[in-house]
């Protein structure tokens, strides 16, 4: 609605409001919608950051973007630390720093708003009343606290059974715990971290460039007897690091 706005003041029409301000634009770059172009063998994310690449190159402080969700085509991690730097990156560039609109569900990005010196952060008010969310389309300053997606998930008619197991799983994700299994044979758990190795923290201990050769070689024997390899060079039955 914003960008459409735009274009219809900087045409001389009618928009949709009360009242309005604005600069003239040289140009509207947007990053909306998903999908993949299978034919041309693009992904969503290539395209994504196909969009995301024209207005870091394109755009200059006179434009304006509109970039909706970029990263969501990625690993979490991935398209966080992306994100990340493309609004670093608009905002500090002397060049290419159109006026954005940047919508996110990664809450981390609301550090930026509060620290870099053109950016700042806005959000759609919610009223929550009985375990039920109100959308009230109102936009207020500041992040918002948390995202809604599992009572999106209920208003669209998703099974109460999934919708629990949802708050659960999201519970435990939160308090940086496993997810607990519901003890079914289908539910495995979710860990966050990966768990403890002791071949790897021998590793991490070592400093090849004080072994001599000799201690090198009776290294490279303990770590097989850690990795539970025998002198054959076939794993050994029973627990790592121990002899028959």
């Amino acid at each position: 609605m914003a960008a459409q706005s735009l274009i219809l003041a900087q045409a001389g029409c009618f928009v949709p409001a009360r009242s309005m301000r604005f600069s003239p634009a040289d140009r509207i770059f947007t990053r909306l919608g998903t999908g993949d172009r299978i034919v041309r063998g693009q992904s969503t994310f290539l395209l994504e950051m196909a969009d995301a690449a024209l207005i870091l190159n394109a755009s200059t402080p006179a434009s304006r973007a509109f970039i909706d969700e970029v990263g969501r085509g990625t690993s979490t991690y991935d398209g966080l630390s992306l994100a990340w730097a493309i609004v670093e990156y608009i905002a500090s560039h002397q060049v290419h720093r159109p006026l954005t609109l940047f919508a996110t569900h990664y809450h981390e990005l609301t550090t930026l708003g509060n620290n870099l010196p053109f950016a700042a952060n806005v959000s759609v008010t919610v009223r929550e009343k009985g375990g039920r969310v109100v959308f009230l389309y109102r936009v207020a300053e500041g992040g918002a606290d948390r995202s809604y997606g599992i009572h999106v998930a209920s208003m669209a008619g998703v099974p109460g059974e999934v919708i629990a197991r949802a708050a659960r799983v999201l519970h435990d994700l939160e308090k940086g715990a496993k997810a607990s299994p519901t003890g079914r044979g289908d539910q495995l758990d979710l860990p966050l971290e990966p768990e403890s190795s002791a071949l790897r923290d021998a590793l991490e201990a070592i400093d090849p460039d004080t072994l001599s050769p000799r201690q090198a070689l009776d290294l490279l024997y303990e770590l097989r007897r850690t990795a539970g390899i025998d002198d054959r060079g076939s794993p050994r039955q029973g627990a790592p690091g121990r002899d028959k």
